[in-house]
């Protein structure tokens, strides 16, 4: 059964306070999307933003088992709600 929409924008704002809070990795996320801390957090409770980070974050298996671990979430949870956030389509950096 797929997650709603608000448990997709939760469990995507869990995951930026994850990142925020991930010295190693929050770097990394902003080089890599192009956003700045002002971006993180004045789009926060943007739909498209938080795809972002989930798509970000699924890049790397090590990356979803730490936050789904951490936050005692199934591994498949991310995936599931990047795609509820982004409507099934990909995202696209360029």
């Amino acid at each position: 059964m797929p997650i709603s929409s608000d448990s997709a924008e939760t469990l995507a704002l869990m995951a930026l306070a994850w990142l925020v809070s991930n010295d190693e990795l929050l770097p990394v996320f902003l080089g890599s999307t192009g956003a700045s801390i002002e971006d993180v957090r004045d789009r926060a409770s943007d739909p498209e933003f938080l795809a972002s980070v989930l798509d970000f974050l699924v890049l790397d298996d090590s990356w979803v088992m730490a936050f789904c671990d951490a936050n005692s979430l199934a591994y498949d949870l991310p995936a599931q709600a990047k795609a509820v956030l982004s409507g099934g389509a990909e995202i696209h950096w360029t």
